[in-house]
């Protein structure tokens, strides 16, 4: 079976549907996210089945005869006309949506948006990574008539879909809202299942190599390929290779417990005020995912954010996991064995932290943590995320072992008690409700 094969269901699938029912062709559809996440195939797969027709023009491969047809659309029947003799497709007037893919190859059919839609005969699927979107879309009128859906690596209820369970999650959701513990037997089977959605990630690429083999080594090399696609768009952002050498170093960086991402261990002699354009560059790739610190953690915390400290996490842990040992042969990878076995000790916890941050960000939230000086400075509590919740804040530690000790989610709350509106310990124990503190095991994080 070729992966080829694999169709996933995924979680965008019905925002999509929302704009096709809501917008009915007002605004033409685009679908941005990191490279090998799936926008290709769930734009074809939502063509298929929601429209009577539809055609796909692969920007990447188009020939040139395409590119030369939206240099001039003062004609669009004529532009309608060749598009359907080219791509040997019957468009159908409000009945077919055009998909362009890899938009971002093609500037002036983005930028030819605001008149298809207006001329409103068909609707419009755009796909793209949002750094390549807005890197070709200098030199063009940005079309207001879009709207934007973002696309993330598969979250843990799509990798249990992909893998044949339904079940499971909405059962944990159930348990969550109940505040009902699982037991010991349940609880570490559910961790045991969670460790291998880390292991694998959410690349629907290597979740599919995983259902064909059962194979973590032949896994591990899909999530490698992946790696250095990421690293060759990096280059492309930077070509000093400054935005390489951060990423790569974000396993390494993330283990020694910094209060925020240390720029010149990553690049020698460089300073967080000359990268932070770099930085968002990266972000708005989506394959990192940034927390910034909140200087004053209330309910606005963007308002407080401090462009020069941050932390940097991989958008999939997988690719996490795999980057930790790409110089390394698969075997050796100390993370895998570990996680298997369920042996990963707490200098290894910061592997849990990369979790908790991409499952918050799949659920649309931004990322914040907060720092507290202790004494001199030299040593500080940290809040590793903050939540708004209501009119106030709840703050997140994330823990892979003594969860019994919480001095920094303590201090937080002690300093801001007046903002606080839930206290969560994200751990790798059952779930429990000690005094006001909500010890959440981390496979139900995404509930928060």
């Amino acid at each position: 079976m070729s992966q080829k094969s694999f169709i996933f269901k995924r979680k965008a699938y019905e925002r999509m549907l929302k704009w096709k029912n809501e917008r009915k062709g007002e605004t033409a559809l685009l679908l941005q996210g990191a490279r090998r996440i799936g926008k290709s195939t769930l734009a074809e797969t939502f063509a298929a089945q929601e429209y009577q027709s539809y055609l796909l023009i692969d920007f990447s491969v188009a020939p040139s005869e395409v590119f030369d047809l939206f240099e001039d659309i003062s004609d669009l029947n004529y532009v309608f006309f060749r598009l359907q003799l080219i791509y040997h497709k019957q468009l159908i007037e409000r009945q077919s949506v055009v998909i362009f893919d890899e938009v971002q190859q093609c500037p002036k059919a983005r930028q030819a948006i605001k008149h298809l839609v207006k001329d409103h005969r068909y609707d419009y699927i755009e796909t793209g990574s949002l750094i390549s979107v807005r890197k070709n879309s200098v030199d063009i009128v940005i079309p207001s008539e879009e709207t934007k859906v973002d696309m993330f690596p598969m979250d843990y209820e799509e990798f249990k879909w992909a893998i044949g369970d339904n079940v499971t999650i909405p059962l944990l959701r159930e348990a969550f809202i109940r505040r009902t513990p699982l037991g010991d037997k349940v609880h570490r089977r559910m961790m045991r299942d969670f460790r291998l959605y880390m292991i694998i990630g959410g690349m629907p690429q290597a979740v599919a190599k995983y259902i064909e083999t059962n194979n973590l080594s032949e896994v591990d090399m899909v999530k490698r390929d992946i790696i250095a696609l990421y690293e060759e768009d990096f280059n492309k952002i930077d070509e000093t290779g400054r935005a390489t050498a951060m990423f790569d170093a974000i396993p390494s960086l993330l283990n020694k417990n910094y209060a925020r991402y240390p720029v010149a261990q990553a690049i020698p002699g460089e300073k967080v005020n000359r990268v932070t354009s770099l930085i968002k560059s990266m972000e708005d790739a989506m394959s990192v995912n940034v927390a910034y610190q909140a200087g004053d953690p209330n309910v606005g915390l963007a308002l407080t954010r401090d462009n020069e400290r941050f932390k940097l996490y991989v958008a999939d842990t997988g690719l996490f996991i795999t980057l930790a040992f790409k110089d390394k042969d698969f075997v050796d990878n100390e993370i895998y064995n570990k996680l298997l076995n369920d042996k990963l000790s707490a200098n290894l916890g910061y592997v849990y932290e990369n979790m908790i941050a991409q499952m918050l960000r799949a659920t649309g939230k931004s990322l914040y943590y907060h720092i507290i000086p202790i004494d001199d400075g030299k040593k500080y509590y940290e809040v590793d995320f903050l939540l708004v919740e209501g009119h106030k804040v709840s703050p997140i530690e994330v823990k892979s072992s003594g969860y019994k000790t919480h001095a920094s989610l303590d201090e937080f709350c002690r300093k801001y008690s007046d903002r606080i509106q839930n206290k969560y310990l994200l751990y790798t124990k059952d779930l429990q409700r000690i005094g006001d503190v909500n010890y959440v095991p981390v496979y139900m994080s995404m509930f928060i």
